[in-house]
């Protein structure tokens, strides 16, 4: 029998991937409808219980494969009712995925790198340096976990997970193939069987592969934007001073100019004192001028050594206000599950970091 570490891992294949390994074992592409049902819609992992395959077919499969997510270390629920999971992968990095529970609908906040390449200056995630892309499996195994782990593979469950957003940590536009082959199992009504509007992609920017996304699919789209000149956005978001704001707003313009898509979500982390004065509500205002867009506030979660402070309430609602007086659709994102850090840009995790981010922050400290 072929040893188990070279089996090859079944959520690593996208669907067109897992056709081509059906061929690859001399079975009939159409087996990979089935297997995904079985491994999606019914959460099996164990090849002899795939009743509408054949003994050969579930033998062939055995010696050939498996279905292998990443290891849950930690389970943690938040008194909101969150849950975030510490999730070990095959090399000994950790990275985090949360889920978010709400009156009528469940988001999953889903990772595609261990750690960020960014270095976003107002996120813990990207305190933690960057090791590596995500593959298929380790992306699409935090959804399979979740799914499981909160029965909604269950006889006669309801859809728990409504919503996958791909905001938790790293850039996901910088693991544009594996991301994509996610989004076509999240969207395959064989699999998960999400609607388009029901997948979020989130990019501080990457202008791009922006522009491939808009080809490639139509899921929605949320720009982590957080301020309203290249001056502070270059501190704040360092892909700026490669993909400045003109760049970065007329991709999203293209974005959603066809008139199916609908409004890019701006991201916009409230700092006191630094992006939230009455003067960045009216430059943001000017700037998002002709976009189809709705405005998400959000307040800041504090790391450790963080030079920023959350603003207070009176300014997040002048702000607020002043863009809905201006015509656009503005929300405060509730803050959920900071008891267990499981807030916006607060996700950790376990970062054997390669870019020596974490050495030089240490030095600076």
């Amino acid at each position: 029998m072929t040893d188990v570490m070279q089996r090859t891992n079944l959520l690593d294949l996208g669907y067109d991937d897992l056709k081509g390994f059906f061929v690859k074992i001399g079975e009939k592409p159409f087996r990979s409808t089935q297997l995904i049902k079985w491994i999606y819609q019914l959460g099996v992992t164990d090849f002899e219980q795939m009743s509408n395959l054949s003994k050969e077919l579930r033998a062939r499969l055995t010696e050939h494969a498996e279905i292998r997510p990443p290891q849950v270390v930690v389970d943690q629920a938040a008194s909101d009712g969150t849950h975030k999971w510490l999730l070990r992968l095959e090399d000994g990095n950790c990275i985090e995925t949360v889920y978010i529970p709400e009156v009528n609908r469940g988001t999953l906040c889903i990772s595609s790198q261990v750690g960020c390449i960014l270095n976003c200056s107002f996120c813990s995630t990207a305190q933690q340096g960057f090791n590596r892309n995500l593959t298929v499996g380790e992306i699409i195994g935090q959804v399979w976990l979740a799914a499981k782990m909160l029965g909604q593979f269950e006889p006669n469950a309801e859809r728990i997970i409504s919503n996958v957003v791909f905001m938790g940590m790293g850039e996901p536009l910088l693991n544009y193939d594996n991301v994509l082959k996610v989004i076509e199992i999240l969207l395959d009504d064989n699999a998960f069987g999400l609607s388009r509007r029901r997948v979020t992609i989130s990019t501080a920017g990457v202008v791009p592969a922006l522009m491939d996304l808009q080809r490639d699919t139509d899921v929605a789209l949320a720009v982590s934007l957080h301020a309203t000149n290249n001056k502070l956005r270059d501190e704040l978001v360092p892909l700026n001073r490669k993909y400045p704001v003109e760049m970065l707003l007329e991709a999203c313009r293209n974005y959603v100019k066809d008139s199916a898509r609908a409004k890019v979500t701006f991201e916009y982390v409230m700092l006191a004192g630094v992006n939230d004065q009455p003067q960045h509500a009216r430059e943001l205002i000017k700037l998002l001028k002709g976009i189809p867009s709705k405005v998400n506030l959000i307040p800041f979660n504090p790391f450790p050594n963080s030079p920023y402070q959350r603003s207070d309430a009176d300014s997040v609602l002048r702000f607020q206000n002043m863009l809905i007086n201006a015509g656009y659709t503005t929300t405060v994102r509730k803050t959920r599950g900071d008891d267990i850090d499981a807030a916006c840009g607060q996700l950790a995790g376990k970062v054997q970091d390669k870019t020596r981010r974490t050495i030089r922050l240490a030095q600076q400290r």
